[in-house]
């Protein structure tokens, strides 16, 4: 296939969320007490909540700034591409990257919503609700043909969460982000039948349950004074715990329909992992008594678990040992492992390298993320004008030039001070 000819769906990207998000969706009577975004003596930006201050509100925000700039995390708007947070330049920024489509990850509330679990259950429902009718309505509703809706949780009530999937669901969405690993957050495990609600809302709903890395605020296990290529080495591996929770758990075997995304997970672990799954089944089920239908586990994690990946050379060669129909694309804008704008190139190189015939391209880069998360751009714009090539023709003129940003002091050069910023993002105290 030629380069310009893909049509590529990203299933994990990121929003810096802008300053006016709340206007038009919170109720009168808790605008007062809304999360505000306050620009400091400094220079700096920090989102405010009540007692709680978060740094980086740009946290890895980097696209389009040169490497060496890469640890420099931006600290105000300032020092971010306008597409970050403006929806209007997001779609410019996708155009010049060949990109269709971009589900787009929660930035300062955390990946889960815990930032909005307060004493008061309904000013933190307002707030679950307000973020997401505004990302639903005005950043999705925008372009519709370009943004797959993602909502919050209400992680701290299983059974308002389940409601909100409904709600939510009523109005054409089918993916809510979630923690990997709640029991790190102080919450039920997913081994607890507490969930139950949740569960059956995803299943009469058909929505995706997308468990991000470092959701729960545990990104590693290492010393506090590793370098931080410790961390970013493991990042996309610290997912195989949650793959490991989640397939064996009660829930994955109850609904035959579950559907579960390891977003930023990368897919290269992934055979060795069913591998692994399996020999622990064909060994120990007698006395760990875990049952499977008759199915091996590999077979259950391909009905269930979808996986991504950004290049993965790896994950690639091996697609057919993981399951073409499990793997979609992913950009990571504005973060630093994204290609961003020639993320394109970067890809087609791998799938080129590997032989990948055209309808395994089509799967792994929109037609998976398409079925998964029941979104059709097609309904809003033609086949034709959805290619790599034919965005780039659009965002002629746009400026996609690397560019120096930064205007601040380095941080977050050592694992600490990372685990520090990813626990404010995440609300993980512990």
């Amino acid at each position: 296939m030629n380069k310009d000819d893909m049509i590529l769906i990203s299933v994990d990207d990121h929003i810096v969320e802008p300053p006016d998000m709340w206007a038009n969706h919170l109720p009168a009577k808790y605008r007062d007490e809304a999360p505000r975004l306050v620009h400091n003596a400094d220079g700096s930006d920090t989102w405010q909540f009540r007692d709680i201050v978060i740094p980086n509100v740009a946290l890895n925000a980097v696209a389009g700034r040169p490497k060496e700039e890469y640890g420099l995390e931006p600290q105000g708007l300032d020092e971010i591409r306008k597409g970050c947070f403006d929806v209007d330049e997001r779609v410019k920024d996708m155009n010049a990257g060949g990109i269709l489509g971009s589900m787009c990850f929660p930035s300062f509330p955390g990946f889960a919503g815990r930032l909005f679990a307060t004493e008061d259950p309904e000013f933190s429902l307002a707030l679950v609700q307000a973020y997401n009718d505004w990302h639903v309505e005005e950043w999705c509703g925008a372009y519709p043909a370009r943004f797959i809706p993602m909502t919050l949780p209400v992680i701290w009530d299983a059974e308002a969460c389940g409601a909100e999937v409904r709600r939510n669901a009523a109005r054409g969405v089918h993916s809510l982000t979630f923690s990997e690993n709640p029991a790190a957050m102080g919450y039920p495990s997913f081994h607890d039948d507490y969930w139950t609600p949740l569960w059956e809302a995803l299943v009469d709903t058909e929505t995706v349950l997308n468990v991000h890395i470092g959701s729960s605020g545990r990104l590693a296990i290492t010393a506090p004074d590793a370098p931080m290529d410790v961390m970013i080495t493991l990042q996309p591996m610290n997912i195989v715990q949650a793959a490991a929770d989640l397939l064996w758990s009660a829930p994955v075997k109850k609904y035959p329909t579950l559907k579960i995304a390891l977003s930023e997970g990368g897919t290269g672990w992934i055979p060795y992992f069913l591998e692994r799954v399996d020999r622990t089944y064909e060994m120990h089920s007698t006395w760990t008594h875990q049952d499977f239908g008759g199915k091996l586990p590999s077979e259950v994690f391909r009905e269930h678990f979808l996986t991504c990946f950004i290049a993965d050379p790896v994950g690639v060669t091996l697609r057919n040992q993981i399951g073409v129909d499990n793997i979609c694309w992913e950009a990571d804008y504005p973060h630093s492992d994204s290609m961003w704008p020639g993320a394109p190139e970067q890809l087609h190189d791998v799938l080129t390298e590997n032989a990948v015939p055209d309808d395994e391209i089509n799967k792994m880069t929109y037609e998976n993320a398409m079925r998964w998360y029941n979104w059709d751009p097609f309904t809003h714009i033609s086949r034709e004008q959805a290619t790599v090539g034919a965005l780039r023709k659009a965002a002629e003129g746009h400026d996609v030039s690397v560019q120096a940003l930064s205007k601040h002091e380095k941080s977050g050069t050592n694992f600490a001070d990372f685990a520090a910023n990813a626990k404010e993002l995440t609300g993980n105290k512990d």
